[in-house]
């Protein structure tokens, strides 16, 4: 019977996280690859995930389990009727261009995938429920089933980016999905039939309880109590509890509704914050997606498991390290190598996470309460969504969430009973005045290193460790055994150091979208206004008039660019002229006389910035012809042009450092080559910090039968604004890039990697071209 029960749990949490890669793949096109349609769907997700808990709440407690049963097979019944998912023929279709298009993302997901998926969050609890009325000697203690659903969602979301992505298109996966969710189907009737076999006692109906034995002297009422309030499961044999505990374990408080709360809600919203920082700087790829939920869901599993984790005693000091670890790099904006930068916040979110889910599986009632306990548990998780995918981004211009749950999690190390009251990890006692004013004291100092370290000649590494490297140390030495402290006191340091990541520029503009934070500086010797998109600089521009129409950056008339529209301009195929993705509208400036030029940019926010004079004039000033500016995603958008229109396609798409992955797969390639005019180029921006996409480039060009050259210029001119670059061109032939060699020699032909990937709209494999060394 158990095994019955393991199994369906598995394959129903499998098929639950399957779908959610699955569907936001095939979604990702119609927002210009974001990452933030990951965090909109995962807002979906976890909301659907509530409903399918309130279900069974709801079920458990006005339904027999005959009734349940009843129901929730015609539920799985009618849900089959919407399949296979129809959203892989229509993928295609414009979201609309706006600031946040998340109603539109959510009602699509909830006309595509709704009640699937509302079906299937129902079975994990429903499931476990029914398992524990039956007859079965685990059925007192149901929480290991949860366990094998955890399990059987990790095998889901490890198989997909290792072998289904790989291997299968999407629409034969969403194929193979609808079969798998038929066999569902008839597990779970083969479990309502067991269900019905076991004769359970009627829902809400108590079961029998055995005489309440004499109070004897080894275990106080007091002491059943405490062992209840502090998560200590009652002993329970065939559903029944013991006799001391029964009067009090349906006492459920709400202080103790509110820490399932808070246990769930802290790892659901770091999820996504980590899932967005590092997809931000590298791509929106399933595989950036699935390693934090995999981790996510891999807590659940070793909290809920039997003998649960071992060296619980010192997993709050190991979170706390892992905390200053994360927090060094974060406020001293490490980006390189990306790899390691990524591990960095992945280890510290799998212990923060980790130690939330011990917490809250300590705390779980008994089997009696089940239903209620997944309840608050999803509650929590929604809630999550809710704060990082539409509260966050309107209430914060900055990526304030993800800093913000890290000292959140360090808080989750104070100890609360059931009626909320807060007390110090090892029992030293409550809160104190020195708890708030120690960590101004410590905010102080770094705002003060800050300042101080500006009047030094010191490198960058010396001045990390002044201003960060002595706050974090005295925070590990002197505040680790008071948590609130502790967690306090880090986010002083964090406030402080606002100081030191200025760095003495003047912020004119801050905004931020469902496509990111844009921010426009002035530099601290007042020569400049940049554009910085995340964590990357997009663009800058003399503020001298006299040098304001000068492409600077990645686009200077002496770097790569420069020499691409020489040869354009030499030659030109036709006198049409496509550039993918506005920045500043640095590129504005190579226009000439007679040529017809239009830029495509999803971000109004970019659209805005880009032609408001009192930050950039590239568009107003120096362009010597109109620009037409097309928003919307770049490559649904072209597909309005005629054929053969372009004589040159510029794709310079970044998402902070990442270019969007649908831009570079070998269909988009198809549609560049039918836009391109004749003897026409395609010149691809592939600067990144953490893979080699001139390797990707390279796999297109021998997929499409076409030459490829490359150049890597390093070259830094702090003064006239120059920035390294590297850039890849494409020809259909080679007589169409001479031109280009002859007025340029540092262009090499680009070859010398067998094992080039050909990235498709159905697998980009970014393992193959990370910079492992940076």
């Amino acid at each position: 019977m158990a095994l019955l029960f393991v199994i369906t749990l598995f394959v129903s949490a499998g098929l639950l996280f399957w779908v959610q890669p699955l569907i936001a793949k095939a979604l990702l096109p119609s927002l210009g690859g974001t990452p933030a349609v990951w965090n909109t769907c995962m807002l979906f997700f976890q909301s659907m995930l509530l409903c399918g808990y309130l279900y069974v709440l709801a079920a458990t407690r006005w339904l027999g389990v005959g009734r349940q049963a009843v129901l929730h097979l015609v539920l799985l019944l009618v849900a089959a009727l919407s399949l296979p998912f129809m959203v892989f023929d229509s993928a295609a279709i414009p979201a609309p261009v706006d600031d946040s298009p998340v109603v539109w993302l959510l009602g699509r997901l909830t006309w595509t995938l709704g009640l699937p998926f509302f079906v299937l969050s129902a079975s994990a609890p429903l499931l476990q429920k029914w398992f524990s009325r039956t007859t079965h000697p685990a059925a007192g203690d149901p929480y290991f089933l949860y366990a094998a659903s955890n399990a059987g969602s990790l095998c889901a979301l490890v198989a997909f980016p290792l072998l289904l992505e790989p291997n299968l298109r999407l629409p034969r996966q969403g194929a193979l999905w609808a079969g798998a969710y038929g066999l569902l189907v008839v597990l779970v009737a083969a479990c309502a039939f067991v269900l019905w076999r076991s004769k359970p006692t009627s829902a809400g109906t108590p079961l029998p309880r055995p005489p309440r034995p004499p109070r004897t002297n080894s275990v106080t009422d007091d002491e059943a109590r405490r062992s209840v309030t502090d998560g200590k499961a009652p002993s329970v044999v065939n559903g029944v509890t013991d006799g001391i505990t029964d009067n009090i374990i349906h006492e459920i408080t709400h202080g103790r509704r509110a820490l399932w709360v808070m246990l769930a809600f802290v790892p659901s919203s770091l999820v996504l914050g980590v899932t967005t920082y590092i997809s931000t700087d590298i791509a929106a790829v399933p595989l950036l997606w699935v390693i934090p939920l995999a981790l996510y869901l891999l807590t659940f599993v070793l909290a809920f498991a039997k003998r649960g984790v071992p060296g619980r005693g010192v997993m709050g000091r190991v979170l706390q390290g892992a905390a200053l670890l994360v927090t060094l790099a974060y406020l001293s904006g490490a980006t390189e190598p990306g790899w390691l930068v990524a591990l960095v916040h992945l280890v510290f979110f799998f212990i923060a996470a980790l130690v939330c889910h011990e917490r809250l599986a300590d705390a779980r009632p008994p089997a009696a309460h089940l239903d209620e306990f997944y309840l608050w548990v999803a509650v929590g998780g929604a809630l999550g969504g809710v704060f990082n995918a539409l509260v966050a981004p309107v209430v914060f211009d900055d990526v304030i969430e993800y800093p913000l749950l890290i000292v959140l999690a360090c808080l989750m190390l104070a100890r609360r009973d059931e009626n909320g009251v807060g007390e110090e990890r090892g029992g030293r006692g409550t809160l104190c005045w020195r708890d708030a004013v120690f960590p101004i004291g410590i905010g102080l100092l770094t705002a003060a290193l800050a300042l101080a370290s500006t009047r030094f000649e010191i490198g960058m590494v010396g001045r990390v460790a002044m201003v960060l490297g002595i706050p974090l140390m005295v925070l590990n030495h002197f505040f680790a055994r008071r948590p609130v402290r502790f967690a306090f006191g880090l986010g002083a340091v964090m406030l402080g150091s606002i100081v030191y990541t200025q760095g003495g520029t003047r912020t004119l503009h801050v905004e931020r979208n469902f496509y990111g934070t844009l921010r426009v500086t002035r530099s601290a010797s007042g020569t400049f206004h940049r554009l910085q998109h995340g964590s990357t600089i997009h663009g800058r521009q003399f503020i001298d008039p006299s040098r304001r129409c000068e492409p600077l950056s990645y686009y200077h008339r002496t770097g790569p660019l420069g020499s691409v529209f020489a040869a354009f301009d030499a030659q030109p195929a036709a006198p049409n002229v496509a550039v993918i993705g506005l920045g500043t509208g640095a590129t504005a400036a190579y226009a000439q006389t007679g040529e017809r030029w239009t830029f495509y940019e999803i971000n109004p926010a970019m659209i805005e910035v880009a032609r408001d004079p009192k930050f950039f004039n590239y568009l107003s000033e120096c362009a010597a012809v109109p620009i037409e500016i097309v928003a919307g995603d770049a490559r649904l958008q072209i597909r309005n042009a005629p054929p053969r229109h372009y004589g040159l396609i510029v794709l310079d798409a970044f998402s902070s450092d990442a270019i969007p992955a649908h831009l570079l797969t070998r269909e988009a390639l198809a549609l560049y080559l039918d836009k391109l005019a004749d003897r026409g180029l395609l010149a691809f921006h592939v600067s990144n910090r953490s893979l080699n996409l001139h390797h990707v480039a390279e796999g297109l060009a021998k997929n499409a039968g076409l030459t490829a050259l490359v150049i890597d210029d390093r070259e830094y001119d702090s003064i006239n604004g120059k920035e390294p670059s590297q850039w890849v061109v494409l020809a259909r032939c080679p007589e169409d890039l001479v031109a280009l060699t002859e007025g340029d020699t540092r262009w090499l032909p680009l070859m010398g990697h067998p094992d080039s990937p050909l990235w498709s709209d159905d697998f980009s494999d970014i393992i193959g071209v990370f910079k492992w060394l940076g």
